[in-house]
């Protein structure tokens, strides 16, 4: 069944998405389905996005909701683990990531505050599974105030992304950009309204082919 088909029919746990978000999942975990593969979810919401992702990566995933609120220990139940904590102390982190291995998917859905979600990118991005995806969601709190956020603003996660994008073409920047461990384990960036995904995976030598008669 289709995560949106998922979403809809929820009859249990409350569940808030945006709708434009599920062809984005759709697009980055749909490899995971079925396979063993370990999510971390920051930010527990009401419990139902943690039993949507067991629901659809299949009997095999291992979810993990990490939230600072700690009822929602309550929403564990087979596969699905909660560990209580701040998302920004990398302690915690650090102690989760050792509990349950290096995950496959990540998603920040957490208190959007932007020197939080820094600083758990800093943290689980290069501990995250050299085949895996980092999902951020709301991205548009980047612009945000309340959230630390403003256009163009110093110390926003849009603001940190753009010279990320330098480093990942960084080999063709004339040897003004020094290789650096993003560039090296990341294949790509993907921004979306609200969300920026990046997908790691080991580089292949580059070639440019020719073909045809001209």
């Amino acid at each position: 069944m289709p995560l949106w088909d998922m979403f809809l029919d929820n009859s249990d746990r409350g569940t808030h998405k945006w709708a434009h978000y599920f062809p984005i999942y759709e697009q980055h975990f749909s490899r995971f389905v079925n396979r063993p593969v370990t999510l971390f979810e920051i930010g527990c919401g009401k419990g139902g996005s943690l039993q949507m992702w067991k629901k659809y990566l299949g009997p095999l995933a291992v979810i993990v909701g990490l939230d600072i609120k700690p009822t929602t220990k309550t929403f564990e139940e087979h596969q699905i683990a909660v560990r209580i904590g701040n998302q920004s102390d990398t302690e915690f982190l650090g102690a989760v990531v050792q509990e349950f291995g290096s995950p496959d998917i990540v998603i920040d859905d957490g208190s959007h505050i932007m020197n939080d979600v820094l600083a758990s990118f800093r943290m689980l991005y290069p501990l995250t599974d050299r085949n895996g995806v980092y999902v951020v969601e709301d991205t548009h709190t980047s612009y945000l105030e309340k959230y630390g956020g403003g256009l163009r603003r110093e110390g926003t996660f849009i603001e940190f992304c753009k010279p990320l994008i330098d480093q990942l073409n960084g080999e063709h920047a004339q040897d003004e950009l020094s290789p650096t461990d993003f560039a090296g384990s990341t294949l790509s960036m993907h921004f979306h309204d609200s969300v920026v995904v990046f997908e790691k995976g080991r580089h292949r030598r580059k070639s440019a082919l020719k073909t045809g008669n001209h």
